[in-house]
């Protein structure tokens, strides 16, 4: 669908659907809460909610309720989780700078792993969820820079997590071998940032322009080995 909800939305929706009882909703349940939404500050820039929106969510969540209520509980539970997470990590958000094809850095606080190529990209926002036979979480997401055709459903504990930091010539000393990092893999055929971990490192004196270490990467997805600068590499957040 065109038309997106925030994380933090559907989050306060399917509270909200626990305490609701079975019928139609008010008329002003829906204005009022299309109301709050669209007046939030995260919503900035973004297109307003309508009370018809709101409607629609909680009788497409009404249906996917009956067979699976354990599952619903354990999908909120994990949506959660990576709403603490984004709690957590905004602090630093203004000190990244974007990668791949994102073009607003204002929420981007999750990367997820695509199946078509392998890379992870920005996720603009999650879309919605489900729970596969195998018992797992799975959500839709939106990239960033990237249109609804591009969407794609991934495994929350395997495809999603918080995004990856670029480097600063001052955190070079912190970059171990047998370290995971984004490496920026560019290619004739396409330029993306795909998991990686160092084999080796080449320590050499800063000058006036910062780092000039190199490091040899081995690609997770592929095993190719290449040797790189710091401004290609991205770090994994610390817990």
């Amino acid at each position: 669908m065109d038309f997106e909800f925030t994380l933090s939305e559907m989050l306060e929706m399917e509270n909200m659907f626990k305490e609701l009882e079975e019928g139609p909703l008010a008329p002003q349940f829906c204005e009022k809460l299309a109301s709050s939404f669209s007046l939030a500050p995260s919503r900035d820039g973004k297109q307003a909610i309508t009370p018809r929106q709101v409607k629609s969510w909680f009788q497409d969540r009404l249906k996917k309720s009956q067979p699976r209520v354990a599952s619903s509980n354990m999908a909120l539970k994990l949506f959660a989780d990576l709403s603490d997470a984004s709690a957590s990590f905004g602090a630093t958000e203004s000190s990244q700078k974007l990668k791949g094809n994102a073009s607003d850095l204002s929420e981007l606080i999750f990367e997820a792993l695509s199946s078509k190529d392998n890379a992870w990209y920005d996720v603009a926002s999650f879309l919605n969820y489900r729970v596969v036979c195998s018992g797992e979480l799975e959500v839709r997401v939106r990239f960033a820079g990237f249109r609804n055709t591009d969407d794609e459903w991934v495994n929350v504990r395997r495809a999603v997590r918080e995004r990856s930091i670029p480097l600063e010539s001052s955190e070079c000393q912190r970059v171990k071998v047998g370290d995971l990092v984004l490496c920026f893999q560019e290619r004739e055929e396409r330029a993306v940032y795909c998991d990686a971990h160092i084999v080796e490192i080449n320590r050499k004196l800063h000058d006036i322009n910062g780092c000039r270490c190199t490091f040899v990467v081995r690609y997770d997805h592929d095993d190719f080995e290449e040797e790189v600068r710091l401004d290609r590499l991205c770090g994994r957040p610390t817990p």
